[in-house]
């Protein structure tokens, strides 16, 4: 059995700007196909717009309101939402109040698998 505290996970940067601590992944479990991770975005510090190749996303937003940008369709977030990110779809998340949600990809998250311009 593989249990993992999520107060137990350091955080880091992705190549987005957002800070993540991984709650599941190949850094800290036997994971295979999927990551989650806890992610935060404090106000006036977007993630910087990219794309995955590879990933699907999960989003779902536990605290904090914002704006989530897909291939140009923007819509309002706030707690209890959930968004599906497919592979190669430009996205950005903004906050306007500090963002708090879980991340899940599938296949796993990997810098190498995150895209600019």
């Amino acid at each position: 059995m593989t249990l993992n505290a999520l107060s137990a996970q350091p955080p880091f940067t992705t190549k987005d700007g957002s800070t993540i601590r991984s709650i599941l992944d190949r850094t800290n479990a036997p994971v295979q196909n999927q990551s989650l991770a806890e992610a935060t975005v404090p106000v006036g510090r977007p993630t910087e717009r990219h794309y995955h190749k590879l990933s699907e996303e999960f989003y779902f937003i536990l605290e904090g309101q914002g704006t989530m940008e897909i291939n140009g369709e923007t819509r309002p977030v706030s707690p209890g939402d959930a968004i599906l990110i497919p592979p190669n779809a430009w996205h950005q998340i903004t906050s306007t109040q500090t963002l708090r949600f879980l991340c899940c990809c599938a296949p796993p998250y990997a810098h190498e698998d995150t895209f600019f311009r």
